[in-house]
């Protein structure tokens, strides 16, 4: 089982089903985690809003530069990063106009950009300041159509979006080698969510990745016991 021991980690879009598996993996393993939040609708049946470990920070949008660094100046020493946070539009190329594009490189791509960018500033701060162990750890959450991109025809913003997060994983990764800041994503199929058993309910959801197996891998990616696997885009398949 992998251990945080109190080490401080964002988790962007903490809120939904994925990051609600996430932050309660984190608590298990002792971390302390800081959750962004935008949409208060979210926050209804939260498991852990009275968790003193999980701090939630309100009126967050982390497709804004000057929120998000407001948002990451105010932590404290920071060890992680994990960007959930994103969005997911189906439709084929006539009915996708530049604003659609363009929404969905803001909620995925820039997003992860902005965080990732004030995570690394975080992760110096802390060093500078002599604060614990070298280095940090970023996990991302790009998709299977980025790995396969054909699988992507009907939803090509989407995938273009989500190419875009893995192609900035391995970009950044080799960027800040030298500082021990591995940074990684996952790549999952469908995750079976309500929203999506809704969206599909004649599919075959025991084929789907659970969000509680997702949040294992993205844990493990985030903590101090991976010391070796950077610039990594992780297949998340199950059996789909």
């Amino acid at each position: 089982m992998v251990e945080f021991a109190g080490r401080h980690v964002v988790v962007t879009g903490g809120t939904g089903a994925l990051g609600r598996a996430v932050v309660g993996a984190l608590r298990a393993a002792n971390a302390v985690c800081h959750v962004p939040n935008l949409i208060p609708a979210e926050l209804d049946g939260f498991p852990f809003a009275a968790d003193a470990g999980v701090h939630i920070v309100r009126d967050v949008d982390v497709a804004d530069e000057a929120a998000v660094k407001r948002f990451y100046n105010a932590l404290p020493p920071l060890w992680a990063s994990i960007h959930l946070a994103g969005g997911f539009a189906m439709a084929p190329i006539a009915q996708t106009s530049a604003a659609d594009f363009t929404a969905q490189f803001h909620m995925n791509a820039l997003s992860c950009f902005l965080c990732s960018a004030a995570a690394v500033a975080a992760f110096r701060a802390r060093k500078a300041s002599g604060g614990g162990a070298p280095g940090g750890r970023i996990v991302n959450v790009s998709a299977r159509p980025a790995l396969e991109p054909r699988l992507g025809a009907g939803m090509t913003a989407y995938t273009a979006s989500k190419s875009a997060v893995a192609a900035l994983t391995q970009a950044l990764a080799q960027e800040l080698t030298d500082e021990q800041i591995w940074v990684n994503a996952v790549a999952p199929s469908i995750i079976d969510t309500p929203a999506n058993r809704a969206a599909m309910p004649e599919a075959e959801h025991s084929r789907w990745v659970s969000p509680a197996d997702l949040a294992e891998v993205i844990t493990f990616l985030a903590s101090p016991d991976n010391r070796v696997t950077r610039g990594a885009v992780i297949p998340v398949y199950g059996g789909s």
